[in-house]
């Protein structure tokens, strides 16, 4: 049985009760078929967003620190983790927190750039936030783009690791980019960490998984 922090099991209570984390049988993008579905764009909801919002905050601080200035999140999803986590945090730790945000295309007009918010200065101890890791391109693509401006960049932030194996075959996803970029990946809960415990506990008095099932993502994962 996995024994989850209060802010992991808030989240995973949200992920199951807003079917943002379905089970079944699907196929990813990639084509590659797996028996779980993570889709935070099932959190449409003001509150979800807060609650969303005060779970980041709650993993920064606790694995990062308090001293973390300026919250980043790439377009189009990490736009609005970016806001709430800032806001979280800001509330958190009793100060300003900046936050920013990248365009898809840069702007060669008006405030121009190719970020918008806080200005990404060199030295600004910074958090990337960005919503689930599967074979983490779109995450690679962020460090990237940040790294001209000079920023420290602190730590990468997740909300689940679907826990897929990297293109390198040396570990998952997740493990790849931290190990690539000597940079801290860290995730509100991983998709063993979430099986572990709907296997073992009911959530608002509905059993989300039976052994059976636990079994086959475990199979599926290699464990």
């Amino acid at each position: 049985m996995s024994n989850l922090s209060d802010v992991q099991a808030e989240f995973l209570q949200l992920l199951v009760s807003s079917e943002a984390l379905r089970f079944g049988s699907f196929t990813l993008k990639s084509g590659r078929m797996s028996p779980y579905f993570v889709n935070t764009g099932a959190f449409h909801h003001g509150g979800d967003l807060g609650r969303i919002g005060r779970c980041y905050a709650a993993i920064i601080r606790e694995r990062i620190g308090d001293d973390v200035d300026l919250i980043f999140g790439p377009a189009y999803k990490g736009i609005p983790l970016a806001l709430a986590t800032a806001a979280a945090y800001e509330e958190l730790i009793g100060r300003p927190v900046a936050w920013c945000y990248d365009r898809k295309e840069a702007k060669d007009h008006g405030d121009g750039g190719s970020f918008v918010g806080a200005p990404l200065t060199a030295g600004t101890k910074t958090v990337l936030v960005d919503d689930v890791l599967t074979a983490g391109t779109a995450l690679r693509e962020s460090i990237a783009k940040l790294a001209p401006t000079g920023i420290n960049l602190a730590a990468a932030v997740i909300s689940v690791d679907r826990q897929e194996p990297g293109p390198k075959g040396t570990g998952t996803a997740r493990e790849e980019i931290a190990a690539d970029h000597a940079l801290p990946v860290e995730a509100i809960i991983t998709i063993s960490e979430a099986v572990d415990y709907l296997e073992a506990n009911a959530v608002n008095g509905v059993r989300y998984l039976d052994a059976d099932q636990a079994a086959t993502i475990r199979a599926h994962l290699g464990r």
